[in-house]
């Protein structure tokens, strides 16, 4: 064998491994990412349910005739809000999650504010439709919570995979950047004044 070909076939190696290295980050990377941004449409998705079923929700409780008419506008505007804001999943920036956070939050007050002022009335109360929709609704809303744990995760595996050294050296050059997680509504860790006034 010739003396020159011996560098040429060690470099010929050496450039196939490094090829077959980043060709490897790069794919595992855009999986993950990929995972992540279907798993946010899950997230979407069970909000989705969630405007669904408050909508019937609303119509049922509309048949009550002196039932609050306040209190149906304020579901009825912020469930138009929450659904106003959408987030391309391409795109999850914080900020952006921030916002949908916020109108998904100001939703979730206006149908606590609902549900505890149907308790005044009996006849709504008694309705089985009301019942069956205030249990899928209570469903949802632990769908939405596993929604969003599964969304965390997802990103998480991501976020590690292009922070890790050596990889994090190539996610500068594939242009792979952190995704953003789920947080928690503000003031969530301390626990809710509860009032028994009726």
């Amino acid at each position: 064998m010739k003396k020159w070909l011996v560098p040429l076939i060690i470099i010929g190696v050496l450039v196939f491994g490094i090829y077959s290295w980043a060709k490897g980050f790069y794919n595992t990377a855009v999986t993950y990412q990929e995972d992540a941004k279907t798993t946010w449409s899950n997230v979407e998705s069970s909000y989705q349910r969630r405007n669904d079923l408050i909508g019937n929700l609303v119509k049922t409780v509309q048949g009550a005739a002196d039932f609050e008419k306040s209190t149906l506008t304020e579901v009825i505007n912020a469930r138009a809000k929450a659904t106003s804001v959408n987030i391309n999943a391409g795109d999850l920036t914080p900020d952006k999650m921030a916002q949908f956070q916020q109108a998904q939050t100001g939703l979730s007050g206006a149908l606590s504010k609902l549900l505890v002022s149907v308790e005044r009335y009996p006849d709504i109360k008694a309705n089985k439709n009301f019942l069956e929709l205030q249990s899928q609704l209570e469903g949802t809303e632990n769908r939405i919570n596993v929604a969003r744990d599964r969304y965390n995760e997802s990103v998480n595996k991501y976020n590690k995979h292009i922070k890790m050294f050596p990889g994090n050296l190539l996610a500068g050059m594939f242009n792979l950047t952190e995704m953003a997680r789920y947080k928690a509504d503000a003031g969530s860790e301390n626990a809710p004044d509860v009032d028994f006034k009726f």
